[in-house]
């Protein structure tokens, strides 16, 4: 288990849960090891993204995702084979944690998907916050709810207490975990474009590999299908 920062210490009582249901059960490893990542990418819309460090739990429902495709994908920190020390974690089994830092700055959250060495990862862009919002605000220093606070995987990742020490853990249970409550977005609530900040990936960057749901505040980047 990895070990929790610094910043997490010393918060030791559970926050009142304000009279939610109880969190979703984490989803099963029959979700995540399917092969193909577009489509586990779509099916986490909706999905509930849970932290529960030093029991202050947060939550927020998914609403904007990524796909990498692996060794094929030039946008993927795999392309074509690359193994570090960094993106081993995306050649583990489906449902586990791969968050890393970029720009020195913003720990980004992912979702490895399919099976054992075969590196497949869905990049979490934006959620809905749910629970925890005063834990959130603390953790981002804001005062107010707004749509900031958890659109883009910088500040989503900061307002749920995500750090690249938490890379490698499982999704099926413990400190983070994915859930269903129920909701569902409809096929037509869901738009498709091509990922934001990839151009060195040459036609791969073309390809329609990021999905939101329209009309959710909390969504960053563009909000239409041009490009595709």
């Amino acid at each position: 288990m990895a070990k929790l920062p610094k910043q997490h210490k010393g918060a030791s009582q559970p926050e009142p849960n304000n009279g939610l249901m109880p969190a979703p059960k984490p989803l099963n490893s029959a979700f995540y090891d399917r092969t193909r990542v577009v489509t586990v990418a779509r099916d986490l819309l909706g999905k509930v993204l849970v932290t529960g460090f030093d029991g202050r739990r947060t939550t927020g429902r998914i609403v904007e995702v990524e796909a990498y495709n692996g060794v094929i994908d030039k946008a993927s920190h795999a392309w074509s084979g690359r193994r570090t020390k960094r993106t081993e974690v995306m050649f583990g089994p489906g449902g586990t944690a791969y968050v890393y830092l970029i720009y020195g700055i913003h720990h980004l959250f992912n979702v490895v998907t399919n099976r054992k060495d075969t590196p497949h990862a869905v990049l979490v862009r934006a959620l809905e916050p749910l629970e925890g919002i005063p834990v959130m605000l603390e953790r981002v220093g804001k005062q107010k709810l707004d749509h900031t606070l958890t659109r883009g995987p910088g500040n989503l990742s900061k307002a749920m207490g995500l750090l690249t020490l938490h890379s490698g853990m499982t999704l099926l249970g413990g400190d983070v975990w994915i859930g269903d409550d129920g909701y569902k977005a409809k096929r037509s609530e869901i738009v498709a474009t091509p990922r934001i900040g990839v151009d060195y990936a040459g036609a791969d960057a073309a390809l329609p590999y990021r999905f939101f749901i329209k009309g959710n505040k909390y969504v960053s980047g563009p909000k239409t299908a041009t490009g595709i």
